[in-house]
């Protein structure tokens, strides 16, 4: 369990990372938009590629980059 949310916190850095949205991002923030990002990576892209604590690592990435995106569109500031 704890393994798995420190995976999910490295996916959610580096997919905030990508999206130039990680100094917007907390910890908290981090581990959920991991999380939630392997189950739809690997729900849309399959189960490929390094695993860590049962997440597929790439196609983890990539979910979370479109977890955090939608997000953003969704409640993004409007300026």
């Amino acid at each position: 369990m704890i393994w798995s949310i420190i995976v999910g916190g490295f996916i959610g850095f580096i997919a905030g990372a990508l999206t130039k949205k990680g100094g917007a991002m907390g910890i908290i923030a981090n581990i959920i938009a991991g999380l939630l990002g392997s189950s739809v990576g690997q729900s849309l892209f399959g189960y490929w590629g390094p695993t860590m604590a049962g997440m597929a690592l790439i196609p983890s990435i990539l979910g979370a980059v479109i977890v955090i995106a939608v997000v953003s569109l969704l409640f993004g500031k409007r300026e």
